[in-house]
């Protein structure tokens, strides 16, 4: 996609989201020149876009300017644009059965005068519903990362699915300010396997480069990795914090890099935690995090230092996996493929564990973004572990061989830096 496309594109995305404010707040107090002039700017951000008919783009632009010339002795000519813009965005393909509903809605809303003062309300409904159609075009959904659909594993909680899904809401919250998080983190068990390069970096979105090991680059390192919070929260709640909760947590990442910056990191495929508050709160405000909410989640440590996980997401779309890891005495001895890649286990350990950066991409918007954590894990405290894995989700990735794995006692985790760098374009 050329720059002047994605820009023009972004324009509309930009526009759509101001006009449902400025129909929200405008027309509960009949300030109908307002939301006319407001309509004219999204027919014009509209003409700029190559997928929308010019001809209906320019029809939205002439009903926009009759409601300003009408001013309040026709007020439903202020319906006009709406219904220039069903039109346009019919004829483009984007419309849903949702969007079918919500006109007649509206209309009803303004035919009547008692209901003029929902009209606002509903009118910017129906602009939402028609915000959410166009991002979802240009976002469309994934197997994996920020764009993987989410499902809640209880039934009861379903409702937040149509919000953790919307791409309306997440481009609203996005840009609120990053809260600095912290978590006494205990019993981080790693599972890590050796994965085909050419298979991860199908899974690498466009802007950042797979991390290639081995000879000729021929593998990529997956791991997840899960652990106990120590009450997660925000670190300006003091001695308070010990009063939230320590959910169970979950990551699932490929290492990648910035060909612009040279940065490096890691890329989450997918992550899940046993709290529906923090996993909607990540999907919603961060680019980096594709939280999802796991049924039931357990990390154990028994007296002779068995770790036992359980990560089980129903009918929901966390990942699943079932370990029972034993410590062992001596690090292995690295063979096969391993060998191919690392001389030993501490040089293994030296790439896996330093991974204090996760990244992601947003080509519309042309940026990288960044998530800057302080882990500070010395490799002197990844105890080596030895048993049994299980799990579906790994070997959808397809993930052979056995996994090297290990454990941390404890980390200390502090977010509180997500940056953007530019791509060239």
């Amino acid at each position: 996609m050329g720059a002047g496309v994605a820009a023009a594109e972004r324009d509309l995305e930009h526009v759509l989201i101001l006009a449902v404010l400025v129909h929200a707040l405008v027309v509960p107090w009949e300030a109908w020149e307002i939301a006319a002039g407001m309509d004219a700017v999204v027919a014009i951000a509209m003409m700029r876009v190559a997928w929308i008919s010019r001809f209906a783009s320019a029809a939205a632009l002439v009903c926009a300017g009759v409601a300003l010339a009408a001013e309040r002795r026709g007020l439903p000519f202020f319906l006009l644009p709406a219904f220039a813009w069903t039109f346009a965005f019919v004829r483009a393909g984007v419309w849903s059965r949702p969007l079918s509903l919500a006109s007649a809605v509206v209309a009803i809303a303004f035919a009547f005068p008692r209901t003029r003062l929902a009209a606002g309300g509903a009118l910017a409904a129906w602009i939402g519903l028609l915000t959410e159609a166009v991002l979802l075009r240009a976002r469309p959904f994934e197997a994996y990362g920020r764009l993987a659909r989410w499902r809640h594993p209880r039934w009861w909680a379903r409702p937040l699915d149509v919000l953790a899904n919307s791409r309306f809401f997440g481009a609203v919250l996005e840009p609120l300010p990053e809260v600095t998080m912290r978590s006494d983190i205990r019993d981080v068990v790693y599972v890590n396997y050796l994965v085909a390069a050419e298979t991860a970096a199908a899974l690498v979105p466009p802007g950042l480069e797979l991390q290639r090991v081995g000879p000729n680059g021929k593998y990529a390192l997956f791991t997840f990795l899960t652990y106990r919070h120590g009450n997660f929260g925000f670190a300006f709640l003091g001695p308070l914090r010990r009063l939230l909760p320590s959910p169970v947590q979950t990551n699932w990442r490929i290492h990648v890099f910035d060909p612009n910056t040279g940065h490096r990191g890691i890329y989450f495929l997918t992550n899940a935690i046993t709290a529906s508050l923090p996993a909607l709160a990540a999907r919603l405000t961060t680019e980096g995090m594709p939280m999802h909410v796991l049924k039931e989640g357990s990390v154990t440590r028994d007296a002779d230092g068995t770790l036992t996980v359980h990560l089980d997401p129903g009918a929901g779309s966390a990942p699943d996996a079932d370990l029972v890891l034993r410590p062992t005495a001596e690090p292995p001895a690295l063979t096969g493929a391993w060998a191919e890649c690392w001389t030993d286990y501490r040089d293994f350990l030296a790439y896996c564990v330093p991974q204090d950066r996760a990244m992601s991409s947003q080509p519309l918007r042309g940026r990288v973004s960044r998530q800057e954590i302080d882990l500070g894990i010395p490799l002197d405290a990844c105890a080596p572990l030895e048993g049994e894995v299980v799990s579906r989700a790994a070997r959808v990735l397809a993930v052979e061989g056995e996994p090297l794995c290990f454990h941390v006692p404890a980390v200390t985790f502090t977010f509180s830096i997500e940056a953007h760098d530019g791509q060239n374009q």
